[in-house]
């Protein structure tokens, strides 16, 4: 054997040998982490995961009970949190407790926002309140939350904000969805503007998943047809969207920035339509 051929195994980049615990040393904020009911949401989850990795947790919310109960939770469990309360549709307040969260913690290197909701009215039918709800909780207060806490990451750093299949859709359409589609631009914005300071930021595309969203406004019947609807025909949840999240706001997405990620169940269940252009099948008798 030549000597060109006696290579050392190439496992000397840090992704070759990461091992948990991902975020070890490092601090994130999650906008939107209180634990508001029995099913929790992506925001707790993403909370949660972050701390079971080894990052200590700046929990900003609006819900001074939901704050706690995700600070003890993490408590509990051995792991650093603190709560820091915040209007995130008021960009004062919101600077404020990033601001805050910056100065306890002395430094912030994952900030994942999860606020939204509201805005499901018939785009002819929302009265202006509603639509400019729609769009102060959906939009703009990530912008309000990315913009503050940007200013106080380094290189390495990371950001991901929570969509929705909705932004995609071409049903009717509802403040919400156009918020969504919003949002997803602005994450891409986002990532191109920070992206030579070393900054990620990507987003992602929630599915069908069950959990305290969803559970508000359906019948268990709707939830089954909505199941059925989906290509793996199975039930995402709040910890299927953490996961994703999660992932991308750690060093083994270190390439990965200005992208939606749809995380779905591959999404509407692909109906057979027959093959255009192709030969039809013979008729039952």
């Amino acid at each position: 054997m030549s000597t060109e051929e006696n290579w050392e195994t190439p496992v000397s980049d840090p992704l070759a040998s990461a091992q948990a615990p991902w975020l070890e040393g490092k601090v994130a904020l999650v906008a939107g982490g209180g634990l508001s009911g029995p099913l929790g949401g992506v925001g707790f989850a993403l909370a949660w995961l972050y701390a079971r990795n080894g990052a200590a947790i700046a929990v900003v919310d609006r819900d001074e009970a939901a704050a706690a109960r995700t600070v003890e939770a993490i408590r509990s469990a051995g792991g650093q949190a603190e709560a820091f309360l915040a209007d995130l549709t008021d960009p004062d307040s919101t600077t404020a407790a990033i601001d805050a969260a910056h100065e306890h913690f002395g430094r912030l290197d994952v900030v994942a926002d999860s606020v939204g909701g509201t805005g499901v009215q018939p785009i002819f039918e929302a009265t202006e309140d509603q639509w400019d709800l729609a769009m102060d909780l959906n939009l703009k207060s990530v912008w309000y939350v990315l913009r503050a806490a940007q200013k106080h990451m380094t290189r390495g750093g990371a950001m991901v904000t929570i969509s929705s299949g909705a932004a995609e859709g071409r049903g009717p359409g509802m403040p919400y969805s156009i918020a969504k589609s919003a949002l997803e631009k602005l994450s891409v914005g986002a990532a191109g503007t920070l992206a030579d300071r070393g900054i990620r930021v990507n987003c992602v595309r929630v599915g069908m998943i069950w959990g305290a969203f969803a559970a508000r406004g359906m019948t268990e019947e709707q939830r089954e047809f909505r199941r059925q609807n989906v290509a793996m025909q199975t039930e995402g949840n709040n910890w299927d969207i953490a996961a994703a999240a999660f992932f991308l706001t750690t060093d083994q997405s270190r390439w990965i920035t200005g992208q939606v990620l749809s995380v779905d169940g591959g999404g509407n269940k692909p109906q057979n339509t027959g093959s255009a252009g192709g030969t039809r099948p013979p008729k039952a008798n």
